[in-house]
């Protein structure tokens, strides 16, 4: 009879030491798509975790594809140099986007299916005016509002930043929460366009698209920036 082995209590302990270290990684990781860069000493603090074990988790995620490191882009003044940030890679995106993807693709060609492009377009445009609803700078001066939407936008999990091009600036989102579902249902890329150039009260282009296969979102905003008033969102 062959002789069939059993677990030792060791190899259990490390099982679930693994188990365990395994889900920390996923905490940390997650930590940085949903909040954007940040750095180790920022993502410690967050999670409660010793400088130590979120460095070698870091170490794990970097290694693996996850994460990666990055100089900072915006240094203040100051002795030593600065920390670096670490932002979700495109692996790391499909890592964690794929099971809610397949589940929110699925539900739009349903919509689409049962009530046409007209229902699909009025998803997007609805979702679109979810994010002008927690996004308002129109109280602001004009040269105010793009700091502060850059702000927000990062808030809201896109790592957003913007950078001056001498005929307008150019914004820049690192993160897109729905970049594979995106890829399949552009209208979401076009309403969240529309609802930026409403929420900035000028015209706006969109020069680049995670879902279309770019590393970042771009979008550029000729200067000077146009005021409009902008749409009221019941």
């Amino acid at each position: 009879m062959k002789k069939t082995s059993t677990p030792t209590a060791d190899a259990v302990l490390v099982e679930g030491s693994k188990n365990e270290e395994e889900s920390t990684r996923e905490w940390v990781a997650r930590s940085v798509l949903e909040n954007g860069p940040s750095t180790a000493v920022v993502l410690g603090e967050r999670l409660g975790l010793t400088p130590a074990g979120i460095r070698r988790h870091l170490d794990t995620l970097v290694a693996q594809g996850i994460l990666e490191a990055r100089e900072p882009r915006l240094v203040t003044r100051g002795r030593g140099r600065p920390a670096k940030v670490f932002v979700v890679t495109d692996a790391g995106r499909a890592h964690f986007a794929q099971s809610y993807d397949d589940l929110a693709a699925a539900a739009l060609r349903y919509l689409r299916a049962q009530g046409g492009v007209e229902a699909l377009e009025g998803f997007a445009q609805s979702r679109a005016q979810d994010l002008e609803r927690r996004i308002s700078v129109a109280h602001l001066k004009v040269e105010e509002r793009l700091p502060a939407l850059v702000e927000a936008l990062s808030a809201e999990g896109f790592a957003a930043s913007v950078a001056s091009l001498g005929n307008g600036d150019q914004l820049c989102q690192h993160h897109c929460p729905v970049a594979h579902v995106a890829a399949e249902f552009p209208e979401l890329c076009e309403a969240e366009t529309s609802a930026l150039s409403r929420i900035l009260g000028s015209h706006v282009q969109r020069l680049a698209t995670i879902a279309h296969g770019d590393g970042v979102c771009t979008t550029y905003i000729p200067a000077p920036l146009t005021i409009q008033s902008p749409a009221k969102i019941k």
